[in-house]
């Protein structure tokens, strides 16, 4: 792509926090939901599996749009890898209490998928973010409160950085965004691969080029 055009990025996920992360960055995206049934989709590990669900996920929108010049489409989907199981999200308040009653002074590896496609070539790229998350050991009475406040039934591993239970990680290894949902510097790496730069989804410089 051109070094003074402005691309438009589309990104396939419900998740505000992804969202929050792009518009904190200066980068305004289009949400589209991309429908896939994530239920359907196994893999032999947490990387290969949130792959595979960000690839559906961007693929899925993807066929929805017309190639217009400079449309890129983002898929995203995180996944803990814990104690040699792969834990999406827990749903049910049970099974949040559950796995946090496992997790509390422990670690797990969260990782997160991103697949990113250019509609008018076509290319795709994709590579996956891993940070290590280190638990606080929360009481039983703390686990029971976090779970009362919905917030872990729907995220993955049961567990945010960027909320209610920002109090109950302990520290991380790695990109703190890559646990919120997205990893801008892995973003900045596979626009690369198009020739885009991140300044160039900055929102001063859309209404610089118009």
């Amino acid at each position: 792509m051109q070094t003074d055009f402005s691309p438009r990025l589309v990104l396939a996920s419900a998740s505000p926090a992804r969202r929050a992360l792009l518009s904190a960055a200066g980068i305004d995206v289009e949400v589209l939901v991309s429908g896939v049934d994530e239920s359907t989709v196994e893999a032999a590990d947490a990387a290969e599996l949130c792959l595979s669900l960000a690839r559906m996920k961007a693929r899925a929108v993807a066929a929805t749009l017309s190639a217009d010049p400079g449309v890129l489409v983002l898929g995203c989907d995180s996944v803990l890898a814990f104690d040699g199981e792969i834990l999406g999200k827990p749903h049910t308040p049970a099974e949040a209490v559950k796995r946090w009653c496992a997790m509390r002074g422990r670690s797990g590896v969260l990782h997160t998928g991103h697949h990113l496609t250019d509609l008018t070539t076509g290319k795709q790229a994709e590579d996956v973010g891993a940070t290590v998350v280190h638990f606080a050991d929360l009481t039983d009475g703390e686990i029971e409160a976090y779970v009362a406040s919905g917030e872990p039934l729907h995220v993955a591993g049961a567990f945010t950085i960027d909320g209610k239970g920002g109090a109950f990680v302990e520290r991380i290894e790695g990109d703190a965004g890559n646990v919120i949902g997205l990893s801008l510097p892995l973003l900045r790496r596979l626009l690369m691969t198009f020739g885009v730069t991140i300044p160039q989804l900055w929102r001063t410089s859309r209404k610089e080029d118009a």
